[in-house]
């Protein structure tokens, strides 16, 4: 995944090995809060050592799964749906299957709503 600014050019001062998810268009409705947590853990995650030191990597995603987990009522399912509406998203652009594959596997990977 190459790294974009917000208008849609490629960064070109981003780090080789840096994993950094698409920009999703604003007129998807997706929850920012969402948004910036797929980011995160995308970049957490999916980037290689040289630029993210791994234990640190791995205590923080332990911490959003945990933050995650919390999701419940109506809030749990807002980010069902804005997963879904992604996932349609990502299918739509052809997106590779690897992120596809995140995407349906995210909130499972997670834990969340398994309470």
């Amino acid at each position: 995944m190459s790294a974009e600014n917000p208008d849609g050019t490629v960064c070109s001062d981003v780090p080789d090995g840096a994993a950094v998810f698409p920009l999703i268009p604003e007129e998807l409705g997706i929850h920012p809060l969402l948004l910036a947590t797929l980011h995160a853990v995308v970049f957490f995650d999916g980037s290689e050592s040289e630029v993210v030191h791994d234990a640190a990597a791995n205590e923080s995603l332990n911490y959003i799964a945990t933050y995650l987990q919390r999701l419940k009522g109506p809030d749990l399912k807002r980010i069902r749906e804005d997963v879904d509406v992604l996932l349609d998203f990502a299918k739509q652009e052809a997106w590779p299957k690897e992120e596809q594959q995140f995407l349906q596997s995210f909130l499972t990977e997670f834990g969340v709503g398994q309470m």
